[in-house]
């Protein structure tokens, strides 16, 4: 068992250290926006606190949701977590908590985001975040950061949308080569029916190449939704769904790394 559980920490941190864009505490943006490419700039949902922070807007009822991630099938790089959605009148507020690693590197999140309709079109967001990181043997740091989110409605199956992470390059300055992730994404929604959704989205992160990701929704009835996308760079495939009962959610999800494997995903959801 302890062989085992020492191959374990050792594979994590090799990843960690040699695979950052693979495996990093990036925010999980829940399963539904993972089935559909892992992006959401332009889609509108619960979890969009934890992808544009404008896609909240749109809510009308206090909502909670949690989810769970096993990255790559392994219990050590697992992420943990939670939303609240509270509105008032056109205003919209969101918080949101974030736990990603394991005993040798953890880090956390907790967000605060305001939304709000300006109209009938359009939905802006601003969000303040605390970072916290710990690792084994050299201490903790915490930083701060903010997102801008932005989306625009054409019509009624039109959205188009952007979003803005860490402008301000925040870093964790007592612990080197530990970064906050920089970057900005663009994205459009459209739904072609009311049972069939597409999603695309392009991302790019602070000195990387950018990914594009497309993905589609198909509502096999009122309660059950099908997904599935891609994305270019690297490639992964994307797959799951959503079965709804009354004021209950649930959403599973899986990704496909072709070297690291899958890493699938739950959540559940609750409106008030």
């Amino acid at each position: 068992m302890l062989s085992f559980r020492f191959f374990t920490m050792k594979r994590c941190l090799f990843l960690l250290v040699f695979l950052p864009f693979s495996i990093s505490a990036q925010i999980g943006p829940g399963p539904r926006i993972t089935a559909l490419g892992s992006i959401g700039p332009a889609l509108q949902d619960t979890w969009s606190m934890q992808s544009n922070p404008a896609g909240i807007a749109s809510i009308r009822k206090v909502s909670i949701a949690t989810s769970y991630e096993s990255e790559y099938f392994n219990p050590d790089l697992s992420r943990q977590s939670a939303v609240i959605i509270l509105p008032h009148k056109k205003n919209v507020y969101g918080i949101n908590f974030h736990n990603y690693g394991f005993s040798v590197y953890n880090e956390q999140r907790v967000g605060f985001a305001y939304a709000k309709i300006f109209g009938e079109e359009i939905f802006a967001a601003l969000s303040f975040n605390y970072h916290l990181l710990s690792l084994h043997q050299y201490g903790s740091a915490d930083s701060y950061s903010f997102e801008l989110g932005l989306q625009y409605r054409f019509g009624d199956n039109l959205f188009v949308g952007a979003h803005i992470a860490n402008p301000n390059a925040s870093t964790y300055n007592a612990v080197s080569n530990a970064s906050i992730p920089v970057y900005l994404e663009f994205g459009v929604s459209y739904r072609f029916t009311n049972e069939l959704l597409l999603n695309t989205g392009v991302k790019k992160y602070l000195n990387s190449s950018a990914d594009f990701a497309i993905g589609m929704e198909y509502s096999l009835a009122g309660w059950l939704a099908a997904r599935g996308g891609v994305t270019v760079n690297p490639f992964m495939q994307f797959a799951g769904f959503g079965y709804s009962l009354g004021s209950f959610r649930f959403d599973a999800a899986t990704s496909l790394h072709s070297i690291l494997g899958y890493s699938p995903q739950i959540a559940i959801s609750y409106e008030f």
